[in-house]
């Protein structure tokens, strides 16, 4: 509950780690709505798309960056320089380690470069997915990975099931810096709605097709134009590298594509709450992961790929 005669508190968090760690899945239980997509892939988030969460007096604006890899291709690259800028930049960073994959080589490679962040900026460790492990190794992980860096405080979290989410929501709020709210109450997430649409037919899209669906894909809103009946036409690309693709993402008599839209315009007229038209289009692009305005499409840099 929010205490009037408190001081008002707000910042930046970013929230690091290896691919699948949990950072979306924790990102929407701190705020308590879908902002950022969740699937089993991994890699699935791109932009730095950010949550607001309130805790008392308190805004938390959590900043869930890409998993953080060994990067091989441009967009990988351009995705890692996202991570770390958002990092860089944040008033609290919070590690995200998995308890039953524990201390990973990626793992090691994030720590040694978490020496590299502003200096006096807080790291938290959130050890996640507890549900997996047993006490003592839980324990020895911790101790391990408090060896290896002086992290302000230490977690242990299931951001599935929500357990230890709300200690460090609290934490989080208590130890942003004071100032005015830099959002308004009601909005949880700032990333474009265009991008949004995109982010929500790329993510069903990843559900439906699994294994099959190459990276080499990526979804653009092409326009969006507000109806006077209240309800919104929204129109999409689907961008894959080559044709054997596009014929995976329609599927048989394009049944694929029409599933994916349906539960993409489903999601989308939860979120606004009003009915929308949305309509896909495939098309082949084979060199789209070397265009710079694909990138910043997606809130990437196109020069970080270098």
């Amino acid at each position: 509950m929010s205490d009037p005669t408190l001081p008002t508190r707000a910042g930046f968090v970013a929230l690091i780690g290896e691919p699948n760690a949990g950072k979306s899945t924790l990102t929407n239980r701190l705020v308590g709505a879908k902002v950022s997509i969740v699937t089993h892939k991994v890699q699935t988030t791109r932009a730095r798309i950010r949550g607001v969460a309130m805790e008392g007096q308190a805004q938390i604006v959590l900043v869930d960056t890409p998993g953080l890899f060994r990067p091989r291709r441009r967009l990988d690259r351009a995705m890692v320089a996202a991570a770390w800028g958002g990092a860089a930049d944040a008033d609290i960073v919070v590690l995200l380690v998995e308890a039953h994959r524990g201390l990973t080589p990626g793992v090691e490679a994030i720590l040694e470069r978490l020496g590299d962040l502003r200096k006096g900026t807080p790291v938290a460790l959130a050890i996640n997915k507890i549900d997996r492990v047993k006490a003592e190794s839980l324990l020895a992980l911790t101790e391990a990975l408090n060896a290896r860096h002086e992290f302000e405080r230490t977690f242990m979290i299931s951001a599935e099931r929500g357990h230890g989410c709300d200690a460090l929501k609290a934490w989080l709020g208590e130890s942003l810096p004071e100032g005015p709210w830099l959002y308004p109450e009601d909005q949880i997430a700032d990333l474009p709605l265009r991008m949004l649409a995109a982010e929500t037919t790329r993510e069903k899209l990843t559900l439906r097709l699994h294994q099959e669906l190459p990276y080499e894909l990526t979804v653009e809103t092409e326009s969006w134009q507000e109806r006077d009946d209240g309800s919104a036409r929204i129109d999409q690309i689907v961008y894959v590298a080559r044709d054997g693709h596009k014929g995976i993402v329609l599927g048989r008599k394009g049944e694929t594509i029409k599933a994916v839209s349906t539960a993409a315009r489903a999601e989308l007229e939860e979120f606004l709450g009003r009915r929308v038209h949305l309509f896909l289009q495939v098309k082949v692009r084979p060199n789209w992961l070397e265009e710079a305005e694909r990138y910043s499409e997606m809130g990437l840099d196109f020069k970080d790929g270098a």
